[in-house]
């Protein structure tokens, strides 16, 4: 079986397009499924796209990611309720922030999205062929938000986050950071970010899971679209957060990380 993994997807249809594309192109075989670990439609301009794009693939496997959460609760990512803060700057960005997820909440409601995002499952659980065990789950076992998997923790304290998860492979998603690593026993996978992705080369990346009877492997997939169209779309559809969507695509955002060199 193979199966294309994907992540935090932020409503940027151009690079969801250009990743299916990618996904279906000669020089890949076919996959026999989608595992999509959140963060679909929120903070980008074409929401209602990418949720058309997502609903027209076949064997397609989701978890919510926080940004769920948010739309279809009304919960908000402020560390400091608004009415408390006091610094000015911050305040414009939760003003902003709680302006940009009104915007999309609007969308999906109109679009008519609200109960399928309502019905994601935080995690779900599935057996490869080889009979390895798989969590799909948003940022990390038990939890769609918090810091995930970042490579500024150590071993230690990322193996706090898969003790007890009763799985082989963890996919997930949320840091925007293609990921690889085994952490006592467990192999955690991070496809990073379709959307905003945050690696020097700006490429939107995904990941592929080929397994059969004898085992598994994972490769991850980089590809590159037309950012300055995305940027357009975000100006032109008015998006209360244009020049947040933008600083993304720009580059203002892409880590000193360096990129994987599985990555191609």
């Amino acid at each position: 079986m193979r199966i294309a993994i994907l992540s935090d997807i932020h409503g940027n249809c151009v690079a969801l397009d250009a990743v299916l594309a990618d996904i279906a192109s000669d020089e890949q075989e076919a996959v026999d499924e989608y595992w999509i670990l959140g963060d679909l439609a929120a903070a980008g301009a074409q929401p209602l796209e990418v949720m058309e794009r997502l609903g027209a693939l076949k064997n397609a496997r989701y978890v919510r990611g926080n940004s769920e959460r948010y739309l279809t609760t009304g919960a908000r990512p402020l560390a400091t309720p608004v009415e408390e803060v006091t610094d000015l700057s911050l305040l414009r960005a939760c003003i902003g922030i709680l302006e940009s997820f009104a915007w999309t909440a609007g969308a999906m409601a109109a679009g008519g999205h609200n109960p399928f995002m309502l019905g994601l499952p935080l995690e779900e659980r599935l057996t490869l062929p080889n009979g390895s065990r798989v969590l799909l789950v948003h940022a990390s076992p038990g939890r769609d938000d918090g810091d995930g998997f970042v490579p500024w923790y150590s071993d230690v304290e990322m193996s706090e986050r898969v003790k007890g998860c009763e799985a082989d492979l963890v996919c997930v998603g949320h840091t925007h950071w293609p990921q690889s690593f085994h952490l006592n026993g467990v192999h955690v996978v991070n496809p990073g970010s379709v959307g905003n992705p945050l690696i020097p080369s700006l490429r939107a990346t995904y990941a592929v899971l080929e397994a059969d009877g004898n085992g598994y492997r994972v490769g991850h997939r980089a590809v590159e679209y037309d950012r300055e169209l995305a940027e357009r779309k975000a100006w032109e559809a008015q998006h209360p957060q244009a020049a947040f969507i933008s600083s993304f695509l720009r580059g203002d955002r892409a880590r000193s990380w360096g990129e994987p060199e599985v990555l191609r």
